[in-house]
């Protein structure tokens, strides 16, 4: 897909982190880039800085995202790529120790159920819109393309680490979620793909350098090859070859350094 069109963008946590690098890098290829998140400020101030428009979007809330895409609709057309970035999830091991009590208790149901909405549900509830729209544009190439949808998936779907049921469950349904997707899609020229981050230099994993300096050093050096967390550009830059090269289609790409996790 070419990006230098005036293609219109949707990044999902496109006012930080990764989300704002990818935003970034799609509007100096020249996309028209709409920012969802909830963080209004933040994403306001970005989206005047890169030229885009802002939509206060809550992933949670189907009525939120789709006025969200209305909203980002009339400022540009139909988008031709989504890029989500946008997460809620949950930490806790299943079952742990309570001080208070001095005796087990489980992590609830409830607290992975709405990890469960806010990294898998959301996922399908935001690529589902931006499909449905796609699938009424017109193809832009040869091939049919008509849309490139990116989602965010992570190494924790794959190598999940204690505390990380929730998160790494519902990574792993993203992740098979990917290529029945692209599949369902295949006839309307809609491509499907997820990239699978692992440590990354995002806001609060920023924070914790100020934190815990000794933790933060810890997990660069946990890294075989760069000895260091990512940079949220290496993540864009993967997200802009996903979306130029058509031939990418069904895949869950790991993006983390050679990083495998033992438990700790």
């Amino acid at each position: 897909m070419k990006i230098e069109d005036s293609l219109a963008a949707i990044v999902t946590g496109g006012a930080s982190g990764l989300g704002r690098a990818s935003a970034e890098a799609l509007a100096a290829a020249g996309c028209k880039v709409a920012i969802f998140d909830i963080n209004e400020e933040a994403g306001e101030a970005f989206a005047k800085e890169i030229g885009g428009v802002f939509c206060n979007v809550d992933i949670m809330s189907e009525e939120s995202v789709e006025a969200g895409f209305a909203k980002a609709r009339e400022a540009h057309g139909q988008e031709r790529v989504l890029v989500h970035c946008a997460v809620v999830a949950a930490a806790g091991k299943t079952v742990s120790y309570d001080k208070t009590t001095g005796g087990y208790k489980r992590m609830p149901t409830a607290l992975v159920a709405r990890a469960a909405e806010g990294v898998f549900t959301a996922s399908y509830r935001v690529a589902s819109i931006a499909a449905l729209g796609m699938a009424n544009a017109e193809p832009l190439n040869e091939d049919g393309e008509r849309g490139c949808i990116v989602l965010t998936s992570s190494a924790a779907a794959q190598d999940g680490q204690i505390g990380q049921v929730p998160y790494g469950g519902g990574k792993g349904a993203v992740n098979s979620m990917v290529l029945p997707m692209a599949r369902d899609l295949m006839d309307l020229g809609i491509r499907v793909n997820a990239i699978m981050p692992g440590t990354f230099a995002t806001p609060p994993m920023l924070g914790m350098k100020e934190r815990a300096p000794a933790m933060y050093e810890a997990l660069g050096n946990a890294v075989p090859f760069p000895r260091r967390l990512g940079n949220p550009p290496e993540f864009a830059s993967l997200v802009m070859e996903l979306v130029r090269n058509t031939y990418f289609n069904g895949q869950c790409i790991r993006l983390d350094g050679a990083i495998r996790m033992p438990p700790k």
